[in-house]
């Protein structure tokens, strides 16, 4: 077989015909693809010129960084603030250290929880804020080696003279990912009542459900689901979408009645649309709870929280109004922070 000019083996045969690939061309999919001349470019018609929108510090990927000022995205974005009466402290942390074994990750915090606004707390990865978000219903002490110095008070009583079961229904927690129970909508609600550890709530384990259900559809109210999920409470909880799971365990939450609700991440997981979703509801329920929230993202803080405060390495560096801390911050640590010049 004679190699052709180019190199290649020359296979012989008759020259294309009508109707057979053209030369430089090669069959891709059954269609006749050339494999020098690029494709036609198409040009989509529009009856004017597209908007650029000017970028806004403080509007890119990570941590959601921000400058000082409140972003205009973020403030048009934030949802509406009903009235509400006076703030009621119902904890106190003060001077509270927290560590495991000989590591210590939270150093002398003091911070009000009050119902009737939203609590933030930012800060990098490893700054204490989730230690210090679980030690209010003392699930730190879940974890070997851990210990507390300081005080943690729920309406004036210390804590942990306080039982933990009933601690942890009037201190509910919800977390970063959705955990709803494998069991029914209604059930997944049902459970908190009926578990509710003192009192005439005993006797709910053994109540019908005509007896629980304005209780569940309440609680589901309260957590933005209910329309979506009122005619058929018996679907499993596990079938929702992740935004629908997420307001389910805060639904379950809320029918313990809780003082105060808190929150570890509850929309890293989400989609824009659901966090939104979750964001509105977080706001219209600090009227009736206390409401602390752990987040990463400083746009979603400056969007929910009424006071924020800034942790760092363990420390509080910077506690005050949303609006103060993100638009003239006291401490440079805060600046560099939410200015992206770490975290």
């Amino acid at each position: 077989m004679a190699d052709s000019p180019s190199g290649a083996p020359d296979r012989g045969g008759p020259p294309p015909t009508r109707g057979s690939l053209a030369a430089g061309t090669e069959a891709t999919g059954g269609r006749a693809v050339s494999a020098q001349v690029p494709p036609p470019v198409r040009r989509i018609a529009v009856d004017r010129h597209p908007h650029v929108a000017t970028p806004t510090p403080g509007d890119g990927a990570g941590n959601g960084a921000a400058t000082a000022a409140l972003s205009p995205a973020a403030a048009r974005r934030r949802p509406a603030r009903p009235a509400v009466s006076p703030p009621v402290e119902r904890m106190r942390i003060e001077s509270v250290s927290l560590a495991y074994d000989e590591r210590w990750v939270v150093r002398d915090v003091s911070l009000p929880v009050r119902q009737g606004e939203v609590l933030g707390l930012i800060g990098a990865s490893g700054s204490g804020k989730t230690t210090l978000l679980r030690s209010l219903n003392r699930l730190t002490e879940i974890t070997a080696g851990a210990g507390r110095s300081g005080r943690i008070s729920l309406d004036g009583q210390e804590i942990h003279e306080i039982e933990v079961t009933e601690l942890r229904r009037r201190v509910s927690m919800v977390f970063q990912q959705p955990n709803p129970f494998p069991m029914s909508i209604f059930e997944n609600v049902a459970y908190a009542l009926r578990e509710a550890p003192t009192g005439p709530r005993r006797r709910r384990r053994r109540a019908r459900r005509s007896q629980l259900e304005p209780a569940v559809r309440e609680a589901l109210r309260r957590a933005g689901l209910h329309e979506e999920v009122a005619d058929d409470l018996d679907r499993p909880g596990l079938s929702l979408s992740g935004g629908q799971q997420q307001r389910l365990c805060i639904a379950r939450a809320l029918a313990a009645d809780p003082e105060v609700l808190l929150l570890d991440e509850p929309c890293s997981a989400l989609d824009p649309i659901s966090t939104a979703v979750i964001e509105e509801l977080i706001v219209g329920l600090r009227e009736s709870v206390a409401v602390v929230i752990v987040t990463h993202n400083l746009q979603q803080a400056q969007r929910v929280a009424d006071h924020v405060a800034f942790m760092h390495l363990g420390e509080l560096v910077e506690y005050g109004p949303a609006e103060q801390l993100f638009g003239s911050p006291r401490k440079q640590r805060t600046r560099d922070y939410i200015g992206g010049a770490f975290g």
